[in-house]
């Protein structure tokens, strides 16, 4: 069953939800996603991303801390299509990505600052289930993620049915 939902009308009715407040940018082909959030702090290295990628995913969100860096892209078509088979429903990346026009055939909500050709370092480096700030909000493991063209907003209480 798919829930319809707009951020602002969960904004309103929520009042302790959080906007992450960037300009965020929508890439794959679903732009209304929720899920739980599952959390990733990493700078210019998407080895972390990748190791995610490859496990099932349960309909839940990876939630990266890029360092809001634009210089390498933290996913590109290959990990989003890894994201897709095992079930992640998507992605929101305060950093860059690749492969926009593949992204954007793949069934997965992908949010990212921007994009950047440049793929990242491979050093294994990054923190996993950890809390991240990201736009002026907090979020941890375990919290729920909504997402659609209006932004994104975090609650540590489901607001609908996943």
């Amino acid at each position: 069953m798919t829930v319809v939902f707009t951020t602002p009308d969960l904004a309103d009715s929520a009042p302790e939800a959080r906007a992450l407040l960037h300009t965020w940018h929508d890439y794959g082909a679903v732009s209304c996603f929720s899920g739980v959030a599952l959390t990733v702090k990493c700078f210019e290295d998407n080895s972390l991303v990748k190791e995610l990628v490859q496990q099932s995913g349960d309909g839940r969100v990876i939630v990266v801390d890029g360092g809001c860096s634009l210089r390498r892209a933290l996913l590109g078509d290959q990990l989003a299509a890894k994201a897709v088979a095992n079930g992640w429903s998507g992605l929101v990346i305060a950093g860059a990505v690749r492969d926009v026009e593949i992204l954007e055939t793949l069934e997965l909500g992908v949010k990212a600052l921007g994009a950047c050709p440049q793929k990242t370092d491979k050093r294994g480096e990054g923190q996993l289930n950890v809390s991240i700030e990201i736009g002026g909000a907090t979020v941890c493991s375990g919290d729920y993620i909504y997402a659609d063209r209006n932004g994104v907003i975090v609650s540590a209480e489901a607001l609908l049915p996943l």
